[in-house]
């Protein structure tokens, strides 16, 4: 128990606190970039298996993230045959490298920024950094509303729930997750290329964020309270509306943060130049502004400090 204790209370907030002052410095070289060109290369042997797309698809993901696993437990277990310390500090960075929160923010504030002197299509050049769908033919609504909706749906994915994975199973099972969601990100695409190959990736991301997804709902509405006084309507929200959404998942925190902002999100929207109709959650509330950006972003820090001092209360208590 006091093993678990120290991981609580010592590692997991030293590396919320890392991203805090590091966020994900390019010149650094990160684990999730590795993984990334992983998939590249392995992609197109994979296909080639005499077997069906979507069963070749399913063995890449299957082997990568046990792959990450495996090669994550090695390293940790070696650091600790050289000193606990070091053991101690490689958990860390792992878990530095697998949440995302100081990224998320800066790169929504700058959207936030290019829109307030009134640069659209800037705004719009860096927004598709961080989203998936297309984004030419957004209006500022458009913009402000899927920047929301990114920090929402990112709040689960670069916090929630690796430090989910991390109180369970450690940097190993933390960095397993990573592999997951990066591979959920390349291949997971409901296209012509990627229906089949991708299916697998889509579904174990789909299972790893059920709970973390369904956890942030608590955590988002304590924050919204602490700051606005609306947590009961962000709760009522996502209970009501967290399951109109394509992703079984990313309704919740979306719902959670319409509803704690006053402010409708989804609807209909382009991806690759085809139109996917997705249906409004809290579609009777306001329109998106400029302005929600940077609550967004206030209730997405908050929560994720919120978060971390739960995992250590647990402990504690």
């Amino acid at each position: 128990m006091r093993i678990f204790s120290i991981f609580y209370s010592y590692i997991i907030p030293a590396a919320f606190i890392l991203d805090q002052i590091l966020g994900d410095p390019e010149s650094l070289p990160h684990p999730v970039r590795w993984m990334g060109r992983s998939i590249n290369t392995l992609e197109p042997r994979f296909r080639k298996f005499n077997v069906s797309l979507k069963t070749s698809g399913a063995i890449l993901s299957i082997f990568l993230i046990l792959m990450t696993w495996c090669l994550t437990l090695i390293l940790v277990l070696s650091a600790q045959i050289i000193h606990p310390v070091l053991k101690t500090f490689i958990e860390i960075i792992l878990i530095y490298y697998c949440i995302s929160i100081r990224s998320l923010r800066d790169s929504a504030m700058e959207v936030y920024r290019l829109l307030n002197h009134g640069e659209l299509g800037a705004a719009k050049k860096k927004l598709a950094f961080i989203v998936g769908r297309d984004v030419e033919k957004l209006s500022e609504q458009g913009v402000a509303m899927a920047t929301v909706e990114t920090v929402a749906e990112n709040l689960v994915d670069g916090v929630i729930s690796p430090l989910f994975f991390a109180a369970i199973g450690g940097a190993p099972l933390a960095m397993a997750y990573k592999m997951v969601n990066t591979l959920d990100s390349m291949i997971g695409y409901k296209n012509e290329k990627y229906e089949q190959f991708g299916k697998a990736a889509a579904r174990i991301d789909d299972f790893t964020n059920f709970i973390p997804a369904r956890l942030s709902v608590p955590i988002i509405t304590l924050a919204v309270q602490i700051l606005s006084g609306k947590g009961r309507r962000a709760f009522k929200t996502a209970i009501k509306e967290g399951s109109n959404h394509t992703s079984p998942n990313a309704g919740y925190p979306e719902a959670a943060f319409a509803g704690g902002l006053g402010i409708k999100l989804g609807g209909p929207n382009y991806y690759g130049e085809q139109l996917v109709s997705k249906p409004y959650i809290g579609g009777k509330l306001e329109e998106a502004e400029m302005g929600h950006i940077k609550k967004a972003c206030d209730i997405m820090m908050l929560s994720s400090l919120l978060y971390v001092f739960i995992l250590i209360g647990i402990v504690l208590i």
